[in-house]
């Protein structure tokens, strides 16, 4: 883990400007497919939450798809999704006992590199059944992508426009999914030749992606973080970094204005300001804090 996370550090510039792309839901469509039938399905299996499958399966739902939680790792999903589901009358009404995943809950506020290796050498320390169930679970989770997540091509402006950054940008995949996951689906579709790195969730947060390979190295206002997920703007913002959104519903207008017009801006020192100021709003508006049933 220690070599993955060193070559985040070792990075070096070739252009004087760096990018930082997401991947699910922003250079992929694979946000519903990965959460609708990996996901989803493995957590009302492992947690045990069959007798409330359809409140289960709408919780799971918004946390990680249609509120500002989308894009959360993984572990840090489970818990928000786990006290939604248990604050639901319905599922109150069924008295359905909710695990409360305190083990989990614990690791996650001491852990940065929240992905399966990282359990995985917790547990052989500390084998808590909490962490020995969400491991489970992710481990599920994986096995289920591996399935089903194929032929599935990014969005179809990327390409193109990954073919015309290279020689003007650094451009580097940063995401918390899994790393072997990651490099297989940029891999499948030819486009992992156009990034210099891929970052993974086993490599620490997005926020740290961006801090160890691009701090220090550009200046602020020529590092730019593209992602569809309120998160992917908390990295960006973090590192006192430009933020492009990918939004949610409208990813391929997006991907179109950014080749044809964001990307000019950032190249020629124009994106800062009110141009980004107003993307930001538009992209806030499109996730709502609060689910409907509350």
């Amino acid at each position: 883990m220690q070599d993955k996370v060193q070559q985040l550090k070792d990075f070096q510039p070739e252009s004087g400007f760096f990018i930082g792309i997401d991947s699910d839901g922003c250079a992929f469509d694979s946000m519903e497919l990965k959460h609708k039938e990996c996901f989803c399905p493995n957590f009302i299996k492992h947690f045990g939450l069959q007798a409330v499958s359809k409140y289960a399966r709408e919780t799971w739902d918004f946390v990680n798809l249609y509120s500002k939680t989308r894009g959360y790792n993984r572990f840090r999903a489970v818990l928000v999704a786990l006290d939604l589901l248990r604050d639901r009358p319905e599922v109150r009404e069924r008295k359905v006992d909710i695990p409360k995943m305190q083990g989990l809950r614990e690791w996650v506020q001491r852990e940065s590199k929240l992905g399966n290796p990282a359990l995985e050498a917790e547990l052989q320390r500390n084998p808590d059944p909490d962490l020995q169930l969400a491991y489970q679970w992710s481990e599920g989770v994986n096995q289920s992508v591996e399935e089903i997540v194929f032929n599935l091509p990014p969005f179809p402006h990327l390409p193109p426009g990954l073919q015309k950054l290279q020689g003007q940008a650094d451009v580097i995949v940063v995401s918390q999914t899994p790393l072997e996951a990651l490099k297989r689906e940029w891999e499948e579709h030819g486009i992992d030749k156009y990034t210099r790195l891929i970052a993974g969730q086993e490599m620490g947060t997005k926020t740290e992606h961006i801090a160890l390979a691009a701090d220090g190295k550009y200046p602020a206002d020529h590092i730019l973080m593209i992602g569809d997920a309120p998160g992917d703007l908390r990295a960006a913002q973090a590192n006192q970094a430009l933020f492009y959104p990918i939004i949610p519903g409208q990813e391929e207008f997006s991907w179109q204005r950014f080749f044809e017009e964001g990307l000019d801006r950032f190249l020629k020192g124009s994106y800062q300001g009110t141009y980004a100021e107003q993307l930001a709003a538009e992209f806030d508006s499109s996730l709502p804090e609060k689910p409907d049933w509350r």
